[in-house]
């Protein structure tokens, strides 16, 4: 390419580059979009609209991205496998505005094809053109259609269109049979790419929700719009972004019970300190006390940043919880375990999740949550409660832990009503579903309740 040429070529929008810099970074390092997006729009001096832009580019590919490669593949008529990374991130960002923005197709095609270009080489770009160029022939429908069409299987035919991998669709499926309920698996996977609005969270007698409030929290609400981060500082932490589901399960096991003054309570696992700083500020308020644990450094200091506005002194720990519960048997009256997990309950939110787990990241991290519960469950006293809450729906994540529990501790632990504390505390009542198999655990859903789908089993100690 000649000087010449450069010069007559007007610089990639802001929004496209600070979108394309996450894709690559999410494809490359693993990078988590939520924690690197704000940098870059930081970095690149950005807001307002191109803001916005950056953020629906990102989420937007990501969210569909296993349709996106789909369609690549057919309009390149070669596996994506064969295509070098940086020119394949170039082709997601164009096919995402081509098919699902009103980004003008002369300015989607062009500046993706520059990406690749300045990324790749001069051949990059001449690909990445006459791949975009194809896939701007056609509209939306007519390539669903066509992806409907090759796939070999029902399973397959949803999972290409509503870009869930197979395996996570069928789980999520199973999940909602059990309540009853598998017929809404098109309205759920719907939900999953919908962007999610922005919940805040008032620390309870530090804060005041704000008037638009949310349908469920006691302590949620909804700014009018535009970046929460002001609304933050401003209250010096005291209101904080928080989705509405992680506001209910920790306020169901504040709220279950009168809170007796000199109570212990335990966050098992703490980060990044969301629910914790709920509990301090409830904590506070009933005269209990609260230790935290976290296993990792650098999520425990997230975990002290989002208590420091509570002015109640939290013994936040950094090890692992299974320890510390051991250490202390018999000791709190209230415990949280927000155990590790896949996270398929927050794919609206964190879209790269769907693409990076595996089934078999399902069976090392149910050892890793029976090994908590049962720590959890030694740690308290006789009448204690543990909450055992999960953002995941998967049902070797939910109700398989807890059962299992149940039959290890049997006459030692009773499951209480977990549907009726967060029915106490909802402001309006919840649309939630007794499992066919019995037991009193409670699942939230994103296309039902608007929240990420939040699991709740509440466990009391007898014995």
């Amino acid at each position: 390419m000649s000087g010449r040429e450069g010069a007559r070529r007007a610089p990639v929008q802001l929004a496209r580059q600070v979108a394309y810099v996450v894709l690559r970074a999410v494809s490359e390092s693993d990078a988590y979009a939520n924690l690197l997006l704000p940098r870059e729009i930081a970095r690149a001096g950005i807001g307002g609209a191109d803001a916005a832009l950056a953020t629906e580019l990102t989420y937007g590919t990501l969210r569909r991205l296993g349709t996106y490669d789909a369609i690549i593949r057919m309009a390149a008529d070669r596996e994506t496998e064969t295509i070098d990374p940086p020119v394949l991130d170039a082709l997601r960002l164009g096919v995402h505005q081509l098919l699902a923005t009103r980004v003008a197709p002369h300015a989607a095609v062009n500046e993706s094809v520059q990406l690749a270009r300045e990324d790749a080489g001069p051949r990059a770009g001449g690909f990445a053109n006459a791949v975009l160029r194809r896939v701007a022939q056609d509209d939306a429908d007519t390539w669903t259609a066509r992806l409907a069409d090759a796939a070999r299987s029902d399973d397959e035919r949803l999972a290409l269109t509503a870009s869930h991998p197979v395996w996570v669709l069928r789980a999520l499926r199973r999940a909602l049979a059990a309540e009853g309920r598998a017929d809404e698996l098109d309205a759920l996977l719907a939900a999953d790419n919908a962007a999610p609005g922005v919940t805040m969270a008032a620390l309870p007698g530090l804060a005041e929700p704000d008037r638009e409030r949310t349908p469920f929290s006691p302590v949620g609400f909804r700014l009018g719009g535009g970046d929460p981060e002001p609304a933050v500082r401003a209250s010096g932490g005291r209101v904080r972004v928080q989705d509405e589901g992680s506001q209910l399960v920790a306020l169901a096991l504040s709220r279950m019970a009168p809170i007796a003054q000199g109570e212990r309570w335990l966050d098992l696992c703490a980060g990044p300190g969301g629910k914790t700083a709920l509990l301090a500020a409830e904590a506070l308020a009933g005269g209990a006390a609260l230790d935290a644990n976290e296993l990792v450094p650098a999520r425990a200091g997230l975990v002290r940043r989002a208590i420091a506005p509570v002015p109640l002194d939290v013994d936040v720990h950094e090890g692992d919880g299974r320890a510390l519960a051991h250490d202390r048997a018999g000791v709190y009256d209230r415990i949280l375990v927000d155990a590790p997990c896949t996270g398929l309950g927050a794919l609206r939110r964190r879209p790269e999740a769907r693409w990076r787990k595996r089934p078999s990241d399902v069976a090392e991290l149910a050892d890793v949550q029976a090994e908590l519960l049962d720590a959890a469950i030694g740690a308290l006293r006789p009448g204690g409660v543990v909450a055992y809450v999960t953002c995941s729906p998967h049902l070797a994540e939910t109700s398989a832990i807890v059962g299992a529990a149940l039959a290890r501790h049997a006459g030692r632990v009773t499951e209480l009503d977990a549907r009726a504390a967060l029915q106490s505390v909802a402001r309006t009542p919840l649309d939630l579903s007794a499992p066919h198999t019995g037991g009193g655990h409670a699942q939230l859903w994103p296309h039902r309740h608007g929240t990420d789908a939040m699991f709740l089993a509440l466990l009391r100690r007898e014995a």
